[in-house]
């Protein structure tokens, strides 16, 4: 491996660690406020990752690196526990607690968004050439601005791929456990009793998730740049 490929993975890592972290703390936090102190009490309310890597170290250390080596895209996961007593007896609250993570992760696009535009602003970045996934904002010079290009790029396109791909409203996914706040109280409670037998199929879910996936993300990534950058024509 050359150091380059390292250099991208470490900071593909940090990048992928401290969203997933932010995703995590956003679902404790909420379920701190809504009465259910679970993940206060597991540690997870903080943006500390150290919690979160205890409680999915597969997730957040071994493979995110694994899909990284070996196939150049970095991946992971974590969790934050909850009463799923709690959640019964207060569907709505649930259902606000499922959809914090994905509005951490899209208020996380908005910052990388700020900041993209700061350094266009400060002559610091330039539009690029041809905007990719890791390619979204290019440096006007080599060393410290073509690094933190880099890190806001992926900042901004795995914030939005973590976003989007969670509001699916399949189980085990934090867009199926929202969906209870489009309904009234008594049937988001029978909606998160149907939720709890349902994430016996948990597998099928993600399988179809990432099914539907591509084809969905890739017309709303064309979008995000559009809003981005509005006198542009990436995608087009």
């Amino acid at each position: 491996m050359s150091g380059e490929f390292l250099a991208l993975g470490f900071a593909w890592y940090v990048v992928l660690l401290f969203s997933t972290t932010c995703h995590e703390a956003s679902h404790a936090l909420a379920a701190k406020l809504g009465g259910d102190l679970t993940g206060f009490h597991g540690g997870q309310v903080t943006l500390d990752p150290l919690p979160h890597i205890r409680r999915e170290p597969f997730g957040m250390i071994v493979f995110p690196i694994l899909s990284y080596a070996l196939g150049g895209w970095m991946m992971g996961w974590a969790s934050a526990p909850y009463d799923p007593l709690w959640a019964q007896r207060h569907p709505r609250r649930a259902a606000w607690m499922s959809i914090a993570g994905p509005v951490a992760n899209f208020a996380l696009v908005l910052l990388a968004a700020a900041l993209i535009h700061a350094g266009l602003w400060f002559g610091l970045f330039e539009h690029p050439a041809s905007a990719g996934f890791t390619h979204i904002v290019a440096a006007t010079g080599p060393g410290a601005a073509t690094a933190a290009a880099f890190v806001l790029s992926l900042l901004f396109s795995l914030n939005l791929l973590l976003g989007v791909f969670n509001l699916l409203p399949l189980p085990p996914l934090d867009g199926f456990g929202a969906a209870g706040l489009l309904m009234s109280e008594s049937a988001a409670r029978r909606f998160q009793q149907f939720g709890q037998h349902a994430r016996a199929f948990s597998m099928i879910g993600l399988l179809l998730a990432w099914r539907v996936f591509d084809p969905l993300f890739n017309p709303i990534f064309t979008l995000s740049l559009k809003a981005l950058y509005p006198t542009q024509n990436y995608g087009s």
